[in-house]
């Protein structure tokens, strides 16, 4: 995870977007309603992918305040650190590393929406959450241009058959 935030995004750490990365056990294990997944290579066991929920809403700010509104804590699963290394992607790592965060936030049964935020200037990432959810908003269409963000929502799967 941290590799992303240096190689992809260009912050590197900064601890207050970033705590959960360096303490994942206290941000996504420890709490009954989080979660964190991993994919690792076959061959030599390194970490290739990952994918984390949790149960805080955005906050505002940073976040607009109706995304903020629309997306409450305790109520909404957060989808965090999707995360694939370049030489793994498009194999589809994401893809079900979400639907089992999906399952996951199905199965608790106090979620009523799913919530993520992405980099639309990370390469992949834009066309990926459209393919899975709906933009609820575009930050880059606010006045003055805003920031490169994209807000989503992606369908809780339901559990009747």
């Amino acid at each position: 995870m941290l590799d992303t935030v240096y190689r992809d995004f260009g912050t590197g750490y900064v601890p207050r977007w970033h705590g959960d990365i360096i303490d994942p056990a206290a941000a996504y294990l420890t709490p009954v309603r989080h979660t964190l997944l991993v994919a690792r290579d076959g061959v030599d066991g390194d970490v290739v992918a990952t994918a984390a929920l949790d149960s805080r809403g955005p906050a505002h700010p940073p976040n607009p305040k109706h995304v903020a509104a629309r997306f409450p804590s305790g109520e909404s699963a957060q989808l965090r650190r999707v995360y694939v290394r370049p030489a793994h992607r498009r194999r589809g790592l994401a893809r079900r590393l979400v639907a089992e965060l999906l399952a996951f936030a199905a199965a608790d049964g106090g979620y009523r929406s799913v919530y993520l935020h992405t980099d639309p200037t990370v390469e992949g990432a834009e066309s990926f959450w459209r393919s899975l959810g709906k933009v609820v908003h575009d930050e880059r269409e606010d006045p003055g241009g805003g920031q490169p963000v994209v807000h989503f929502e992606v369908p809780l799967p339901s559990l009747t058959p």
